[in-house]
């Protein structure tokens, strides 16, 4: 009886959604992610055409980035090759980007878009950037085509808008640990974090299961480290386990690593990446078993979940090799921060170890 009812009110639905022949959203439903600290739409569209230049009152390689960002938007879907100049005024249907203090936000803008031009003022070549950011959220989805759309136009709507972020940190994580993805796969998510004006890509780099951080003065941890024998299947507390026979890993060289940092600083995105100690040190233990508390064996994990066995704090072989990790990992990455992890750490270990004993 419950499923005829289902059915008959699914079927309802449908024929009345038939019969809506036009549905007009409200023009204040314009969805901007993360939405801005003030909107306020006018009458009209700015339509963008072969006329139109971006001109940028200063242009230097920080500038330069918003604008040929906004050139490249524009360019796929519809084939126009729009200049980027250095100007102090943008004529008509043409874009104006100009730094100004008067923004008070270090990342703030302000966007203006009339059926004329458009005119975008910020503090920071980091602000122009995200302007265009929402820009590209206000054009229709074809914008994110990179193949060109016969016939199509991109305009968008005539509004005032005045934003600056919430947050200073503004950041997501990604696990390559239990999943590794391809260097292009990773600039993909920045460029997600980019859309949605995210400024912090944290990378967590090693856990239990694998190491995937070429660190040259230990090369170990990508040879051993970096590869685990096989993967859980379905959820770890599932007993038996049931593993997929399979070996899985691999690393990022320094050279790909230095290649995402520059593609993350190009959209004002600064990477932080996670080394875990003195837990979720599995594939660090397999690499290196003279910095455990027991003499093992150690193996990459191949099963989710907290383990007992940790870097030793009692030798100072640990803090050489922490040392070494942390050395090559600060030269490679220039932002402020390292995380280290620290969470789940159980002391089992440390508490039957003589040396952690003495150390304590």
């Amino acid at each position: 009886m419950k499923t005829n009812l289902l059915i008959t009110a699914i079927i309802m639905i449908f024929i009345s959604s038939c019969n809506v022949t036009n549905v007009t959203i409200p023009e204040n439903a314009m969805a901007i992610i993360p939405a801005p600290l003030s909107m306020t739409i006018q009458k009209g569209n700015f339509l963008f055409s072969e006329k139109c230049r971006i001109v940028v009152s200063a242009l230097d390689d920080d500038t330069k980035v918003a604008a040929e960002t906004l050139a490249l938007l524009i360019k796929n879907p519809t084939g126009m090759e729009i200049p980027v100049i250095e100007g102090t005024k943008a004529g008509r249907g043409s874009v104006f980007m100009t730094l100004d203090t008067a923004v008070k936000n270090n990342e703030g803008y302000t966007l203006r878009i009339t059926p004329k031009k458009i005119i975008v003022r910020a503090r920071t070549a980091a602000g122009l950037f995200y302007a265009v950011q929402t820009i590209r959220q206000l054009l229709p989805p074809d914008v994110e085509k990179e193949s060109v759309i016969e016939g199509i136009q991109l305009s968008l709507p005539a509004c005032d808008i005045v934003d600056e972020p919430a947050f200073t940190y503004r950041g997501m994580h990604l696990d390559v640990c239990r999943h590794m993805f391809p260097v292009e796969e990773i600039k993909k998510y920045i460029d997600m974090l980019a859309m949605h004006k995210m400024n912090t890509f944290h990378w967590h780099l090693t856990d239990d299961q694998g190491w995937r951080i070429e660190i040259k003065k230990l090369p170990e941890l990508t040879k051993t480290g970096a590869y685990r024998k096989e993967t859980v299947v379905g959820h770890a507390r599932n007993k038996p386990n049931i593993f997929d026979g399979e070996a899985y890993g691999g690393f990022y060289t320094q050279e790909q690593i230095r290649e995402i940092i520059d593609y993350a600083g190009s959209k004002f995105i600064t990477v932080i990446p996670e080394i875990e100690m003195p837990g979720h040190s599995l594939a660090a233990l397999a690499s290196y078993p003279d910095i455990a508390c027991t003499k093992g064996p150690f193996e990459v994990g191949t099963t989710w979940g907290v383990f007992s066995d940790v870097l030793c704090a009692g030798k100072e072989e640990t803090f050489t090799f922490i040392q070494d990790v942390l050395t090559e990992v600060i030269d490679l990455f220039p932002g402020k921060y390292i995380h280290i992890g620290g969470d789940e750490c159980p002391k089992i270990r440390w508490e039957k170890c003589p040396l952690c004993q003495k150390r304590i």
